[in-house]
């Protein structure tokens, strides 16, 4: 879990961070900000993605506000779009909910 969030609202990728050093083969230090500093800094390679030119694929660090569980509160903004789906017994509401911490795509 990352933030404290499961499924599809999650953060998928925060950063970019320098790499300082390789550790292993498979592992490599990162240069975390003063915010992180409770997180463990080494990451093996399958957890790190190259920093792509998308710059709305990455979340900053600066504009969460992280506590000291590594968790953040999300706090919805807006109610975007809400549609029903109706099957033979049951009728299942979905609303697309704007976040403070997320961006509209």
């Amino acid at each position: 879990m990352r933030f404290g969030k499961k499924g599809k609202l999650r953060p998928r990728c925060i950063g970019p961070y320098r790499i300082l050093q390789r550790v292993d083969q498979v592992a490599y230090r990162l240069k975390l900000p003063a915010e992180m500093s409770l997180m463990h800094p080494v990451f093996h390679v399958s957890m790190l993605k190259k920093v792509v030119g998308d710059p709305s694929l990455i979340v900053l660090v600066e504009t969460i506000e992280v506590n000291e569980e590594l968790t953040y509160e999300e706090i919805p903004i807006a109610i975007l779009d809400r549609q029903v789906w109706k099957l033979r017994n049951k009728e299942i509401a979905f609303i697309k909910v704007l976040w403070r911490n997320q961006q509209v795509e």
